[in-house]
Parts: structure tokens; sequence; C-alpha cells
């Protein structure tokens, strides 16, 4: 037990509780610049409420979930390790694949009826959806949702599990082997990877622009920076990067991706509102290079602000970190339930009804993941 402490990456939690709490606050977003299909949205009154949403979806899209990624591949590999083929699929299917179809076949149907009667007509009638819902309204509802996360990840654990049996290696069972790994990446590692994410993630943005749904998958847009990102977070387990990883080499990368969120980010919503999206447009590799260039920056930056304020395993950090996962589950219909019944009779401007969703939705999806993760049968899954 002594062992296990003293090497556990307790900032690693407190940075991926972290970023869950920014998904809720990304999808309050949603809901109040009513830019993309969700369960519940208020469109919003003023254009400069509208371009501080899609601002900050947009710079929340550049980076939080590829972070996401890269954390879960660090783990993938001591997890296959330590149980061996059999367990750690049994352990996928159980972590993974049960509050997929849990949330796809009740959570997400829940969140549909809660929130789809509160809408204006308007919407409504544009959506062609009619009161009172019924039950086909049900079986439109039936969708991953946001757990489209939870089902890409299913796949990339399968697709490492199927690598480790097809190569037959043994691979790196101490600390001592991990070690053995590549040192961790240079300036010169950093900005090869950036061109090479940007290239791939250019092109594939030529058959999938961003916003363009693909088999109930909203951002697969993004998929060569998911990807990359969770292989990655395997070999940075193997070289022990997290914990080696140059702080001023993450200043400089963060500081790179400041400069160009300052540079391109105006002229995406100025000059090229539609084009950045994709087809092949020159400002569509504009912007594929700069969320490239931003995830790394972003990615770097937290991991080494987390590890030198953040590594601690105060009650409350820890408290916080083993709700995570249970609140990426089940936040939806919570925030629905908040915007739409609590909050939709609110005469507020959007930026203050979305503070206010903040402070009240946070706090209680934390507390309703505490409580569920009570029930005895739910704590082996969440």
């Amino acid at each position: 037990m002594v062992a296990v402490s003293a090497t556990r990456l307790y900032f690693v939690d407190t940075l991926r509780a972290s970023i869950i709490a920014l998904v809720v606050l990304h999808h309050l977003a949603v809901v109040y610049a009513a830019n993309t299909p969700f369960y519940y949205v208020e469109p919003p009154t003023d254009l400069l409420s509208y371009i501080l949403f899609i601002v900050f979806e947009l710079l929340n899209q550049a980076w939080f979930m590829g972070l996401l990624f890269l954390l879960s591949g660090y783990f993938v590999q001591p997890s296959f390790d330590r149980k061996g083929l059999r367990s750690f699929s049994n352990d996928r299917l159980i972590r993974l694949a049960i509050p997929l179809l849990v949330f796809t076949f009740v959570l997400g149907p829940l969140s549909y009826f809660i929130g789809v009667p509160h809408m204006s007509p308007s919407l409504l009638a544009k959506a062609g959806i009619t009161l009172p819902l019924g039950w086909g309204a049900y079986l439109r509802s039936i969708a991953p949702g946001p757990l489209w996360f939870v089902a890409l990840l299913l796949i990339f654990d399968f697709s490492y599990a199927a690598w480790r049996v097809a190569s037959r290696r043994v691979a790196w069972r101490t600390a001592e082997h991990r070690a053995e790994g590549r040192p961790p990446p240079t300036y010169r590692d950093l900005i090869g990877f950036v061109l090479l994410l940007a290239t791939v993630t250019y092109l594939t943005r030529i058959v999938v622009p961003i916003g363009q749904y693909v088999l109930f998958f909203p951002t697969l847009s993004y998929l060569p920076q998911y990807a990359s990102f969770f292989a990655i977070g395997i070999a940075a387990y193997r070289g022990d990067w997290l914990r080696k990883v140059s702080g001023s080499l993450a200043k400089r990368a963060f500081a790179v991706a400041v400069v160009a969120t300052l540079v391109v980010i105006p002229f995406t919503l100025l000059r090229a509102p539609t084009t950045f999206l994709g087809r092949g447009s020159w400002q569509s590799a504009v912007y594929a290079l700069y969320d490239s260039t931003f995830a790394v920056g972003m990615s770097l930056a937290l991991i080494v602000l987390f590890r030198r304020f953040f590594d601690s395993s105060r009650k409350l950090w820890r408290l916080l970190s083993q709700q995570s996962y249970a609140v990426y589950v089940i936040h939806p219909p919570i925030i629905i339930a908040i915007t739409a019944i609590g909050l939709s009779g609110l005469t507020l401007e959007p930026l203050l009804k979305f503070a206010l969703a903040a402070v009240v939705s946070v706090p209680a999806c934390f507390v309703a993941a505490y409580l569920v993760r009570r029930i005895p049968p739910v704590n082996r899954v969440l």
C-alpha cells in the first residue's frame, strides 16, 4: 500500500476532475448558444453573448477531449499488465459499455423528455417536434449523446488489447521497465507532431467538417487528435512523461498557443465564420494548424501546472476526483433539469443566466454523483 500511494499521480486525478467540470460548463454553453443540437436550448438574445459562447466552445473543443483521451491512454497499459486480457476486457465492458447503454436508453431519453417540452414553440416547429411527446419521441431520443467519448474510448481500449495480443509482447510491467521508454518530447518532437496532426486533421475535415455528425459522433473531425493523444498517453506511461516533461517546454508551448489564439480566433469569427469548418479550404488548413497547436500547448501547460500545484492527496481533491466519471455520465439530465425547469422562467441576460446555471450545476452534478455511487451495484461501474 505504501508503494502504491507513493507512485500515484494525484495531480492526474485532479486534472481529470477539473476537465469533466469544464465539460459540464461546455454543455451549459451549448444550451445558451443554441448552436448545435442538444436536449434543451435557449437561443441568446444578443450577438455578443452568442460570440462569447462560441469562442468558449471553440477553445474547449480544441483540447479538452483530446487531453481526456491522453490521460485515459496513460493508464491503459498498466491496467492490461495487471489484469490480463480477460479481466481487462471484462472491466472495460463493465466500466464503459454498461454506462453507455444506460445513458443511450435511459438517461439520454430522460434528458430529452425533460428539456424538449420547455423549448420555445418556434424551435419545436423548426425541428418538427410536436407535443405531447410519445413513444416515437423516445425512439428518436435513443442516442449515446455526450457518451460518444465513452464509446470511442471503448474502441481505443479494445484496439490496444488486440494489439497486445497480436504482438505477443509482455510490456514494461515494472516502474524500472517503464522508465526505459523514450525521454519526454523535445521542441523538435512537438513541432513535428503538431505539423503532422494538423495535416491529417485538415485532410479529415475535407470529408468530415467540424460540426458534422457521423453515426452519433459529433466531433469526428477531431478523430486524429483523439487517436494520437490516446497513443501519446500510452507512450507517456512507458517513459513516465507526466512526471518528467519540462516546465520550460510547457510554458513556451502555452505561450505559442495563446499568441495563436489571439491571431486566429478573431480572424475565424470575422473573416471565415463557416469556411474554417472544412471542405478543403485554406481557412480550414489554418484552423487545423491552430487547434493542433492549441491542443498541445494547453495540454502541456495544464499537466505541468497541476503537477506543481495540485499533486496532493487532500481529502477534498480526492473526493472530487472519485466522482468525476460518474459526473460525466449523469450530468446531462441534471443540467437540463436546472436550465429547462429551474431557470427558463427567469428574465436574465444570457451570460448572467449561464453564470447562475454554472454555479448551481457543477456542485449539483458532483453531489448527485456522490449519492449515486453510494448505491452498491453502481459503485462497481462508476
